[in-house]
């Protein structure tokens, strides 16, 4: 049997792992790829909470750039976070697990209110607690949603999955030396605006001492290797 470093983690996707190779919308091969590595770690006993941006169907900022009201266009990111909770939902139970997706907007005809207390339950009954909606307040990232999330569910390590092998002192898409770190402090991370979160998601981490862990989503097996305490990626934690 696995020995496992973590129990309970919350894991971290952008809308954009929906999307696969068309950019835009959702994917169902691309869900169902993550979905197979999210379930195995469930078939481990391991609870897990799902956190899930919006940024394949509708990016908030954007929109507010172009002139919308930011307030407006962020509540329409929240929803687009819903289709995407909705999509995974569909993968994961397709692969066996128990879920349920659980939203701070209320629309109770798909989804169940998010409830600390009740979510907790689920993740004890071994269900995959996926929340949408963000924290329900615009002007709050769905990064910030998932360090927010992770603290009130007691989650031992945020697992910021991406599409690239961790966290560089420069965009390695664009710059061939590009630097990866192995490990990183808060105040590492925030000064040398590594990208890793937003501001305010690693904050909150660095007060509760909450490990951050990125890591390439697409190489298989990875979840199980971080969730295992093996060193995948970059760890940000640490520091003062």
């Amino acid at each position: 049997m696995d020995r496992l470093r973590y129990s309970r983690v919350l894991l971290k996707l952008s809308g954009e792992a929906l999307a696969g190779e068309q950019r835009f919308g959702i994917e169902p091969k691309a869900s169902g790829i993550f979905c197979g590595e999210i379930a195995d770690i469930a078939s481990l006993g391991v609870q897990v909470a799902l956190v899930i941006g919006g940024g394949n169907i509708f990016r908030g900022m954007a929109a507010s750039e172009q002139g919308m009201d930011r307030a407006q266009a962020d509540y329409m990111g929240m929803l687009a976070t819903v289709m995407n909770a909705l999509a995974v939902q569909d993968a994961l139970e397709k692969l066996g697990c128990d879920t349920r997706v659980m939203t701070a907007i209320a629309m109770t005809e798909v989804a169940e209110p998010y409830i600390r207390r009740r979510a907790v339950r689920h993740l004890e009954k071994g269900r995959v607690v996926i929340c949408a909606a963000g924290t329900g307040n615009p002007y709050f990232t769905t990064d910030t949603a998932a360090a927010l999330r992770a603290m009130e569910l007691k989650c031992e390590a945020i697992l910021k999955a991406t599409k690239v092998d961790g966290v560089y002192d420069k965009d390695p898409r664009k710059h061939a030396d590009a630097v990866r770190y192995d490990s990183v402090t808060y105040m590492e991370a925030l000064e040398k605006r590594l990208g890793v979160m937003d501001a305010t998601a690693i904050s909150l981490a660095r007060d509760n001492r909450l490990p951050i862990i990125v890591f390439n989503l697409f190489e298989q097996g990875n979840i199980r290797r971080v969730i295992r305490g093996e060193t995948v990626g970059t760890i940000v934690e640490g520091g003062s």
